[in-house]
């Protein structure tokens, strides 16, 4: 059976199903789910293009980043550590980067964070030195620097519709014709609220858990998180929910495990269980003002003028990765740290 028939018999014996549920489906699926069944996630050639993937500036600046923060936490013996690794292309630019950084190399140890075999042999291709681990959970303990690159927004979330008479939570069910639609549930008693009707809150359950274990890595050794995805800094009340396919928007409804599935991610939320968990939380800031204060500007000379040939195209791939109307202002970054350490580099 395919994924939308395998869907559809599992409403049909047990009813609707949440929004978070579908996406989880849809995105993890061993056999049929879109991480399973694409290595070609995030390049050119795949439905959706990442910043690694836009301009090697990005990896090159990340891995920087890392080497100034594995400084400031005292130059240990480290876990590189990377969540939703894609093709390896930010790992493989970052340790290019840092290959003459004296120790650097020598202290980290790479562990992807990957469920997804096609997506496990195009890191290992690129990355031969990695090992792997299904979740975060998973990684070695001990000092670490992460990063979360178009991670979250992966997460599945569960959406709720204020309507006149309260809210209702978005489901997926089966039309007269047994096809896939979306749908609301009975009205749930909830607190009175200031939202107005038509308003839609988000929530991804499984970010509250993600962050209980970033809190539990970072308070046994010293470490530091940086997260970067596309999202808002205080919910609007709009439904982010979205599929892309071949780079255009299609319906999230429709084929079912051949697009992808993201949602804008909370970083107001991120910040407050972070705070919460006595972590220190540095940003959000914007991808562009991110990377500015790394110097993406400097290097887009510095190619430029080593590669003239080059410098129209290092030109767009500078823009794409900081323009406002670009990645530059809808992509924003935040860092979560252990206690005790100084300010990371750009923020």
């Amino acid at each position: 059976m395919s994924l939308e028939e395998k869907l559809i018999e599992y409403i049909r014996d047990n009813g609707p199903m949440t929004v978070a549920d579908y996406m989880g489906a849809c995105l993890y699926d061993p056999n049929d789910g879109y991480y399973a069944t694409r290595p070609a996630i995030g390049g050119a050639n795949a439905d959706f293009l990442t910043a690694p993937e836009a301009s090697q500036m990005f990896g090159e600046l990340i891995g920087l980043w890392c080497a100034h923060e594995w400084e400031a936490i005292g130059k240990p013996a480290f876990n590189l550590i990377e969540l939703g690794p894609g093709r390896g292309v930010l790992m493989q630019d970052a340790l290019r980067a840092t290959q003459k950084l004296e120790g650097f190399h020598d202290a980290a140890s790479v562990t992807f964070v990957e469920m997804s075999p096609p997506l496990r042999d195009e890191q290992e291709a690129r990355v031969p030195s990695a090992d792997w681990a299904p979740r975060l959970e998973d990684a070695p303990p001990g000092p670490s620097i992460i990063v979360a690159n178009e991670f979250f927004d992966c997460l599945p979330i569960r959406q709720f519709l204020r309507g006149e008479d309260g809210w209702h939570e978005k489901l997926v069910g089966l039309n007269e014709a047994e096809k896939l639609v979306f749908g609301l549930s009975a009205a749930i008693p909830a607190p009175e609220s200031e939202d107005e009707a038509g308003m839609v809150r988000e929530i991804a359950p499984g970010m509250e858990s993600l962050i209980y274990e970033i809190e539990r890595r970072l308070h046994e050794a010293p470490g530091r998180v940086l997260i970067i995805d596309y999202g808002y800094l205080r919910a609007e009340g709009a439904d982010t929910l979205q599929a892309l396919k071949a780079h255009k928007k299609v319906d999230p409804i429709e084929t079912p495990g051949q697009t992808d599935l993201t949602a804008h991610v909370d970083f107001a939320r991120i910040a407050q269980l972070a705070q919460a968990a006595d972590l220190q939380v540095h940003g959000p800031v914007t991808q562009g003002d991110f990377l500015r204060a790394l110097g993406i500007e400097m290097r887009a000379d510095t190619l430029s003028s080593a590669n003239p040939s080059h410098a129209e195209r290092i030109a767009r791939e500078l823009n794409r990765l900081t323009h406002r109307d670009q990645m530059g202002v809808l992509f924003k970054v935040i860092c979560l740290s252990s206690p005790n350490l100084p300010p990371p580099a750009g923020f």
